[in-house]
């Protein structure tokens, strides 16, 4: 293809996508739009957030104690390049509850018709704040570019006349008549084009009273329940464009139509790259919007003469930009707080004053803080007059490390232009869990035996239970149901207090780092959990973070500790993948054998006879396979654990009525230890392919024809089902072996 045909291509869609997003407007064409659908064209900065939110929609994520629901426009799926599915992706990693925190205060700006409170996220650094409010402005640009996104501002046009004289203000040329518009004339045709800088509301040009009236009567002709905001409902236009409007109204002896003829309504999108309705404030120390006279950037020969006349002065800084949409103080608390006092009369009263005028707020205020400089300010003097003004969101490390993983994966790996072994981010997020995780106390819990298990919970298996839901197997069934039925008030045992869980441990950031500077390293051809956790090891022993200095608590807080911990938990990884490529144990013969032991341990209860489906006659419980069982999982009073098996299908038989049980949901612990004992039998057997496997991947010869195929078999698996190179297998062959297979 030519590069002209490509180009024609181009302007083509260009001109299609323009001439359908309507850009430019007179004023009467918009009040048609306006018409067509009032309550999309009559949103303030809230209500355009909540509905770009809403209109990504909603799903709910399956978590260990029940569902949450989750906000699609967090996973940034519009932003993806589906050609490309392995790019870097900035989503927000979980963090449903600050998701959900946030949405209401979004709602009730909505019901309150005005954004009137600062949202303040605050928890440690690197805890996704800035992620949240990033992903946030994402939304708004994407959401901006579509139909039911758009956004409405005006300008005002002052054309030429002919001998190039200005029209507008009592010039001498004639100026429009009724239903003429200088808003579509061409460029050339153009003297003076004066924007609005706030994107205020072209319903703000019409006097309030039928403002108003416009307002109820489309609302109620589309039955719209919602009230209109109060910058559409009582809004005033800014000091400029109020002035030019009486200007020109005075100049046009009161005629309306002649005055919003001047003006130009024109769709515009959010862009945080060009600071539009979207914007980030550093903690500087200075007000963040001002004003500067219109004359000291444009001479006066090229404006109207009525219009040079007056002394007109437009807003300027990061909340002008921001009006209409979000503005983001970052690290706020780190400003003096002399430096943003105005905030606090801002937001009770929607507006900024400034030297000659006051500036109208319309924008969602975010803040971000960490919890050092929260704390200062709580013991400050005047804290009392914000806190009312200010709904704070607490926003923690993650404790769950799948979702952490799923970080490193998205915004890691891409990066890394070498082979990623399996479960390297997988022992890199576990090892910043563990570091964020705080002792549970058994005082905490109103259930004696909750709290009992919950006190005994390691960090790694109250890890496990934050990810999967995973039981620790050596509780006895009561202390098992108790923890399953209690599951969700383990991770709200520190929400009530200052040193919250997730408040310290392992930054996501320093991980980053960790896993980079691993990446660095050529000693393998791949980057491996072995060569992570040696570098984890290295930075414990630097002790130059806080939470490296913490003391331990019975076996909390032990960052050095968990390195040998993550190491043993990859290796059970791999030890499970090895097993299974070995094809010496089927995976499903466990299930199949827990589920005939149920069906056994049925009939046994009820003293009846079992058909045997083979043998076409019924026959006593199997006792033999029974006690098989029983004995790999480890069981003690035999007919008391049949007794409690069966007690616990009937108690999901009468809340699930209808739905075939799943025994490995059911139960996990009993499954897991049949598995162990089918794998320790054949260990000897393991061992002999793996030390195979490795002399194969290591380039020596293999004699044996027989083990020779049953190597190979295992490497295709590894290699195929579960993502290894031969480079990442040697590596994990070589640490499995030694570490557990050879004396």
């Amino acid at each position: 293809m030519l590069l002209r045909d490509e180009l024609l291509r181009i302007r083509e869609k260009v001109q299609r996508q323009y001439d359908s997003q309507r850009r430019v407007l007179s004023y009467t064409e918009y009040l048609d739009l306006f018409g067509m659908n009032p309550y999309r064209h009559s949103r303030d900065a809230s209500r355009y957030l909540k509905d770009c939110i809403d209109a990504y929609g909603s799903y709910e994520v399956e978590r260990p104690w029940g569902r949450e629901s989750r906000f699609a426009l967090f996973d940034l799926v519009f932003d993806r390049d589906e050609s490309d599915p392995a790019r870097r992706s900035d989503h927000l990693a979980g963090h449903e509850a600050v998701q959900g925190a946030v949405y209401r205060v979004l709602c009730n700006f909505v019901r309150e018709g005005r954004s009137n409170r600062l949202v303040l996220l605050h928890g440690p650094n690197g805890s996704a704040k800035s992620t949240f409010v990033s992903c946030l402005m994402h939304g708004l640009e994407d959401y901006s570019r579509t139909e039911e996104g758009a956004l409405y501002r005006f300008s005002w046009i002052f054309p030429r006349g002919s001998g190039d004289k200005g029209i507008g203000f009592g010039a001498v040329e004639p100026a429009a008549t009724d239903g003429e518009s200088y808003a579509l004339l061409p460029e050339e045709r153009i003297e003076v084009k004066l924007r609005s800088e706030l994107r205020e509301h072209p319903l703000l040009l019409l006097p309030k009273d039928d403002r108003r009236a416009i307002l109820a009567q489309a609302y109620a002709q589309q039955s719209i329940e919602e009230a209109p905001p109060e910058a559409v409902w009582s809004g005033e236009l800014g000091q400029k464009n109020r002035m030019i409007f009486e200007a020109l109204l005075t100049a046009y002896r009161g005629d309306l139509s002649r005055v919003l003829a001047h003006v130009q309504v024109e769709r515009y999108y959010v862009s945080r790259r060009y600071r539009q309705a979207a914007v980030t404030i550093g903690p500087q120390m200075a007000v963040d919007a001002s004003e500067r006279q219109i004359s000291a950037d444009r001479t006066l020969a090229s404006l109207p003469a009525s219009l040079s006349a007056l002394t007109l002065f437009e807003p300027y800084g990061e909340l002008v930009d921001a009006s209409g949409g979000i503005v983001e103080y970052s690290d706020l608390l780190k400003r003096p707080l002399d430096a943003w006092k105005y905030l606090l009369l801002a937001i009770e009263a929607g507006e900024v004053s400034l030297p000659f005028s006051n500036l109208p707020l319309n924008s969602v205020l975010i803040a971000s803080s960490n919890e050092l400089h929260l704390g200062a300010f709580r013991e400050h003097p005047e804290y009392n007059s914000f806190r009312g003004r200010i709904h704070c969101v607490r926003v923690p490390y993650l404790t769950d490390f799948r979702r952490e993983q799923s970080i490193y994966d998205a915004q890691i790996v891409p990066q890394i232009r070498r082979h990623v072994a399996p479960h390297t981010t997988f022992c890199a997020a576990l090892w910043a869990v563990l570091t964020r995780l705080r002792r549970p106390s058994a005082s905490r819990y109103d259930n004696s035996i909750l709290g009992r298990v919950a006190e005994s919970l390691t960090p790694v298996e109250k890890a496990m239970l934050y990810a999967d839901g995973t039981l620790p197997s050596r509780l006895d069934s009561e202390e098992a149901k108790e923890l399953q039925k209690g599951i969700g008030r383990i991770p709200k045992e520190f929400d009530t207090q200052r040193e919250y869980e997730g408040l310290f441990g392992a930054s996501p950031r320093e991980i980053r780092s960790l896993l980079l500077d691993t990446a660095n390293e050529e000693r393998d051809d791949c980057v491996a959990p072995p060569a992570l956790l040696e570098r984890i090891q290295a930075f414990c022993e630097r002790n130059d973070r806080e939470f490296l200095k913490q003391k331990q608590d019975n076996g909390y807080q032990d960052s050095a500790g968990f390195v040998a911990v993550v190491r043993e938990k990859w290796l059970d990884l791999v030890d499970d993948e090895l097993r299974d490529a070995t094809g010496l144990i089927d995976e499903h013969q466990h299930r199949e054998l827990f589920d005939r032991y149920v069906v056994h341990v049925s009939f046994w209860l009820k003293k009846e006879r079992v058909y045997n489906s083979m043998t076409g006659t019924y026959e006593e419980a199997d006792l033999e396979l029974m006690e098989n069982v029983e004995r790999r999982i480890g069981a003690g009073d035999k007919e008391e654990f049949r007794r409690t098996v069966m007690a616990k299908l009937a108690a999901h038989a009468i809340d699930n009525p209808g739905e075939t049980p799943d025994h490995s949901d059911l139960f996990p612990q009993y499954l897991h230890k049949i598995r162990r004992s089918h794998y320790e039998e054949r260990k000897k057997q393991v061992a002999e392919v793996a030390q195979a496997l490795r002399s194969l991947l290591s380039d020596e010869p293999l004699h044996d024809e027989e083990l020779r195929s049953s190597v190979d078999s295992a490497l295709s698996v590894l290699l195929d089902r579960y993502g290894y190179e031969r480079s990442s297998a040697r590596i994990a062959v070589a640490a499995l072996l030694d570490d557990r297979y050879l004396p």
